[in-house]
């Protein structure tokens, strides 16, 4: 072989060769691939889109919750995302605060929070809606800066708990309220819708306590009121294990069938009580749509910013409904909570 003719050769393998090696090192070290979400965000080792950061936050530890969870849970699914779920331990407005700022601080891009105490959370609010997305669910806060509410028309949905209580008492009557705290807009709400319902019917609210969400102090708050009222009619609890704790009260002072619970949510005992015979009846709200369209809003705004801002209703406001639960209806509504915790 010709030396000249075996270097040309050489030299030319070596040019292929080292033309694939580059061609290889250009794919290896990678502009990517441009972002599926269209947001012209590229792919790769060197440079990947960004993970939103979404933050659910509720006003407290309850069975209601695992409801909303579940929601929370199928859209992070379907969205292939992930939602961190928050609980303040303490029920405080102070603690939630601090919750929140924690989050806006940490980079947070959407936070949706169930407000404790909506007047006085109203500037801490405000400050964390100018770092990051904000939203509320369950207990609105209509005077902060919020961008959207989702969940009940709690005025509206205590007066249909009112209606079904003028309907236990046709005649009038007596009755109690139990909260953990009124100044929760939640229950400020549905208290309201309840008196609007039941006053003009001759239906008295002779009393009301409140718990601070102190589980014993929510039955003995009951038991108080019942032993401190003898002709008591009704018992109404606004909050989810207010129910539970009037069942206990009324079964173990022996008041079955004297003293009426007719409340909210719908935690295990409640909807037990209502089977036995204890309870009338209970105004559920959808917890499980608190997490399931909050999730998603959450994703939108913090992945579409204006354009999800544009689609928030003029009311900004998603009321997600109520339904009542009486003997009637309380196996099936058992069948379909059990599939929605699925």
């Amino acid at each position: 072989m010709n030396h000249q003719t075996g270097f040309r050769k050489l030299t030319c393998a070596a040019f292929v060769m080292l033309s694939m090696a580059s061609i290889a090192g250009c794919d290896q070290g990678g502009g990517g691939e441009v972002s599926a979400k269209g947001d012209g965000k590229v792919s790769g080792k060197e440079a990947t889109a960004k993970v939103v950061k979404l933050a659910f936050v509720t006003n407290g530890s309850s069975d209601f919750w695992k409801i909303a969870f579940a929601g929370v849970h199928k859209y992070e699914q379907e969205a292939k995302i992930q939602v961190d779920i928050k609980v303040p331990q303490n029920s405080t407005p102070a603690e939630q605060n601090q919750l929140l700022e924690s989050l806006a601080s940490q980079g947070y891009d959407a936070v949706g929070v169930s407000v404790l105490a909506p007047d006085d959370q109203v500037t801490v609010l405000n400050k964390v809606a100018e770092k990051v997305k904000l939203i509320t669910f369950d207990s609105d806060a209509p005077k902060s800066n919020r961008l959207l509410y989702i969940g009940t028309n709690n005025y509206e949905a205590g007066k249909v708990l009112g209606n079904e209580i003028v309907k236990l008492l046709p005649k009038g009557g007596k009755m109690a309220v139990f909260v953990g705290m009124f100044a929760v807009d939640n229950a400020t709400q549905r208290f309201k819708g309840i008196q609007d319902a039941v006053t003009p019917h001759n239906i008295q609210v002779v009393d009301k306590r409140e718990d601070n969400t102190d589980l014993a102090k929510a039955r003995s708050n009951v038991e108080d009121i019942i032993n401190a009222h003898a002709d008591l009619d009704v018992a109404t609890g606004l909050w989810s294990y207010n129910g539970p704790a009037i069942v206990a009260a009324v079964e173990a002072l022996g008041k079955k069938g004297k003293v009426i619970p007719a409340v909210f949510d719908e935690e295990d005992a409640t909807l037990a009580g209502i089977e036995n015979g204890t309870v009338a009846c209970t105004v559920v709200q959808k917890p499980f749509q608190f997490g399931y369209l909050g999730s998603k809003w959450l994703h939108e705004l913090a992945t579409k910013g204006d354009a999800a801002i544009a689609a928030i209703p003029p009311s900004k406001t998603i009321d997600t409904g109520v339904e009542v639960i009486n003997k009637d209806n309380v196996a099936q509504f058992k069948a379909t909570l059990a599939e929605m915790k699925k």
